[in-house]
């Protein structure tokens, strides 16, 4: 997963002959708890591409941005936190360890926030992890729509002062000095249930919603918190779309990066119609030999992403100065995936793009100096 900040890379294992293992968890203090029951026939249905001819994802961010919107006047009047200031403190913190141990770097780019902002950012990150986990983690196996269902209650839980545990309730304060929709959470978690149920995908139009879901969520859960500029000439639409964009770079960059590692779980999280275009199907990404119609294959999907990342950069400097670091530094980071993909000779079938520490920090400055950028007006393209 991935974000307007990114959800840290799952850990993995090399084998000595340099084969890539599924990675294990290592998120056991804030695994969610989960109930396993039996496993019953799923009847929902695979949402809707389009409506109208207006793609789905665009539809929910409309909708969440006039949610939103709505929702900055409640701030701080007739919603009041219950909690004590010592709890509140406490669970905030642990928020903080979490994300400074498995988001490093995003973490760091935080502390130029506001000390409201940064704790809000780090509960809703936890948040996303903890969702991400359900399906990812070690009680992935027992994972059915019964158990996303009541994790989809505990989040209204959550958004009706009632949370389950410490780290449900910093979300909860989150939720009550931001104007913040519950809609957003609830379509991430509806990406879960797609990644229960379905593992290929025929066209971009389905994978762009299901990186909607799973990733694009996020950065419209992040906006109201960044805040926007108040000196930006765009529109708050404007803003929330390159939100969507990011989070939509970062996932196909995330696909991009673990295609092999995917693979081994059986799973292909690439166009299969693009794939047949250049001569490739599940066998050949089963099979994980890089020729050169992958090698096309790849460039085109590359190329892809880049332009979601231009997108995005196009709002970044539309934030609020005080949010824009963070953001910066999760645009480079996942562009330098890219072409770290590119440097391996677009083998990602067996090895597994990534960027060093090192690389990572000598970014923070560059990522720095862009967040400095003035707000702009941006014209759209025809």
């Amino acid at each position: 997963m991935s974000s307007t900040f990114s959800l840290a890379p799952k850990p993995y294992i090399r084998e000595s002959n340099g084969n890539l293992l599924p990675p294990k968890s290592m998120l056991t203090t804030i695994r969610a708890e989960v109930i396993t029951v039996p496993k019953q026939r799923n009847t929902r249905i695979f949402p809707e591409i389009s409506i109208q001819g207006i793609p789905v994802a665009d539809l929910h961010v409309q909708e969440i941005v006039q949610r939103q919107s709505k929702s900055i006047a409640k701030v701080g009047t007739s919603r009041k936190s219950q909690f004590d200031p010592s709890f509140l403190e406490e669970a905030y913190q642990r928020c903080r360890n979490i994300c400074a141990e498995y988001a490093k770097t995003f973490y760091l780019g935080t502390l130029l926030m506001t000390e409201e902002r940064q704790k809000a950012i780090w509960a809703i990150y936890v948040w996303c992890r903890r969702t991400d986990e359900l399906v990812d983690g070690p009680n992935s196996g027992h994972m059915n729509s019964e158990v996303l269902d009541r994790w989809e209650e505990r989040l209204e839980n959550i958004f009706d002062g009632r949370p389950y545990d410490m780290l449900d309730a910093a979300l909860t304060h989150t939720v009550l000095s931001f104007p913040l929709d519950i809609k957003p959470f609830r379509d991430m978690i509806e990406g879960m249930r797609m990644d229960t149920r379905k593992c290929r995908y025929q066209n971009f139009q389905e994978l762009y919603l299901y990186c909607y879901y799973v990733a694009g969520t996020v950065g419209l859960m992040s906006v109201p918190v960044m805040g926007i500029a108040p000196d930006s000439l765009n529109s708050t639409q404007s803003t929330y779309d390159a939100a969507l964009y990011l989070g939509i770079g970062n996932q196909l960059t995330n696909i991009l990066r673990d295609v092999g590692e995917d693979a081994a779980r059986g799973r292909v999280y690439l166009p299969q119609d693009e794939l047949a275009q250049f001569g490739l199907c599940d066998n050949d990404v089963f099979a994980r030999k890089v020729t050169d119609q992958w090698r096309k294959f790849m460039k085109e999907q590359i190329s892809r992403a880049r332009c979601y990342f231009n997108l995005a950069e196009e709002g970044a400097s539309q934030l609020d100065k005080d949010s824009r670091w963070p953001v910066w530094s999760s645009l480079l980071i996942y562009r330098n995936i890219l072409d770290a993909i590119e440097e391996n000779d677009y083998d990602n079938l067996t090895k597994r793009a990534y960027v060093g520490r090192a690389k990572k920090l000598l970014m923070l400055p560059m990522a720095y100096t862009k967040s400095l950028h003035t707000p702009s007006l941006i014209f759209p393209e025809y």
